[in-house]
């Protein structure tokens, strides 16, 4: 199965995974393309009120400046489901706007960096390294996405991993929407994090 991977890294450039993972890496698309994810187990809400809602209503961005900074790495997949015919058109580079793998990792990495812009109340994180891979499955007649985001911080980069997913998805659709508008973004979910408080989180039924 064909795999693109691209990596941004501030300590191992280039292609290469190199020294930045602290979570043991799975290409995407390595879960059975049917199967359903039983909810997390490992972490409930009972313990964990939601850090952005004031006693009074109303949101703010939470204060961590008491907090030190500790490394943390976020690992989010998804897919993009469409037409056999697309799936083709993609993998033989014969899509009209050009090499959409190419283009959907480069998406996924910008969207990383950018995050604290779309998000709004997340922080600006100088991220350690952006690794991601989009894996073209003819079975599922889908493209799957797998971004690992890295970094030394106070907070995590949860939401760095899945606004790197979504917007691979996005990046995908737009190259391909021509030829087929019945393609859907979908599965888009954290699958594991390190680091911080709350420790290390492995999603149930997902593969690392």
């Amino acid at each position: 199965m064909m795999t693109h991977r691209m990596t941004l890294s501030a300590s191992c450039h280039g292609h290469g995974t190199g020294g930045c993972s602290r979570i043991p890496r799975a290409e995407a698309g390595d879960e059975a393309c049917a199967g359903k994810l039983s909810p997390p187990g490992n972490q409930g809400l009972g313990s964990h009120p939601l850090t952005h809602l004031k006693p009074e209503g109303g949101v703010h961005m939470v204060d961590v400046g008491a907090k030190q900074p500790t490394s943390r790495q976020a690992v989010a997949r998804g897919r993009v489901k469409m037409q056999p015919e697309t799936l083709e058109l993609i993998t033989a580079g014969k899509m009209p706007k050009g090499d959409v793998l190419a283009t959907a990792q480069v998406a996924a990495i910008m969207a990383a960096k950018k995050t604290w812009e779309l998000i709004p109340l997340c922080h600006i994180l100088s991220l350690s390294g952006v690794d991601v891979t989009v894996t073209p499955d003819t079975e599922c007649s889908c493209v799957d996405i797998q971004a690992t985001v890295s970094v030394t911080a106070k907070t995590g980069a949860e939401m760095e991993a899945l606004t790197a997913v979504s917007v691979a998805g996005l990046a995908i659709y737009d190259m391909c929407k021509a030829v087929d508008k019945s393609m859907e973004i979908t599965d888009v979910r954290l699958v594991a994090k390190t680091g911080g408080k709350s420790g290390t989180y492995v999603r149930e039924g997902e593969e690392l």
